[in-house]
């Protein structure tokens, strides 16, 4: 089994490389940059996920491709357009072309992140994005879609929460992913049958979780991690846009720093 994943240079792209190997398994790494270090059952391929031929010679030969190349938080309209929005049109595209039978798409809880956060947040919360960023996910999402109804790829995309190696703040007490619940929730879009369009939440064990895990136990994914051994190092102090499904995404600051 072959699998692309696009943006392997990245913080959740080594989370991935360090947990997804399997006999038998070849992980192709995709980024603008080559990895320092290429495994032995890894391949490595310097590329945008913008250019499209690169990118449907990289696909070429794949089983499936894992999405996670992109800006990975708030920036200018046009940075966001050409490589979150073109950037995704271009990995469904590529896929499609070269024969790829199944997309794993890294989403985003700030596609819905204007949503109130609350318990429970259910698996088909509607779109509501908090920034550009955000509306990248959705139409990253709406492709995905419409590449399962018009070509039948299987496409499950991720409403990634807070993936970090511990959860930085209060908030993430309740929207931590970590490392291994991350290697976790990508093994099971990946090997679960016939899935055909999923959008879940990527979220760990978590005591104070208030986003649904139906879904992705319904592909299989088992959480094992919880943030809440971490609390008395975070605290509990909340911020004012804790209220919402994407947090301080839904604040007025990232208008200025953009």
């Amino acid at each position: 089994m072959h699998i692309l994943v696009t943006g392997a240079a990245g913080r959740i792209g080594g989370y991935l490389r360090a947990r997804l190997p399997r006999p038998g398994r070849t992980l192709r790494l995709l980024d603008v940059t080559a990895p320092d270090d290429v495994g032995e059952h890894e391949e490595a391929v310097t590329a945008s996920v913008t250019d499209l031929d690169a990118m449907t010679e990289a696909c070429t030969g794949a089983d499936a491709v894992v999405h996670l190349g992109g800006i990975s938080g708030e920036a200018p309209w046009d940075d966001v357009l050409t490589t979150n929005i073109h950037g995704t049109y271009v990995a469904f595209e590529a896929a499609r072309r070269a024969g790829v039978a199944r997309v794993v798409f890294a989403s985003s809880n700030h596609a819905a992140g204007f949503h109130p956060a609350l318990d429970p947040v259910p698996d088909d919360l509607p779109t509501r994005p908090d920034t550009y960023y955000g509306v990248s996910k959705v139409t990253g999402e709406a492709l995905g879609s419409l590449y399962h109804d018009r070509y039948s790829l299987d496409v499950v995309c991720l409403r990634i929460g807070t993936c970090s190696d511990t959860p930085p703040n209060a908030r993430g007490l309740a929207t931590w992913l970590s490392p291994d619940d991350c290697g976790r929730l990508v093994e099971a879009a990946l090997t679960c049958p016939s899935p055909g369009f999923r959008v879940v939440w990527g979220v760990s064990a978590n005591t104070r979780r208030v986003w649904s895990l139906a879904g992705a136990h319904e592909i299989g994914y088992r959480p094992q991690d919880d943030a809440e051994r971490f609390a008395a190092d975070v605290g509990d102090r909340t911020a004012d846009t804790d209220g919402y499904v994407g947090g301080e995404f839904a604040g007025a600051p990232f208008d200025a720093e953009i």
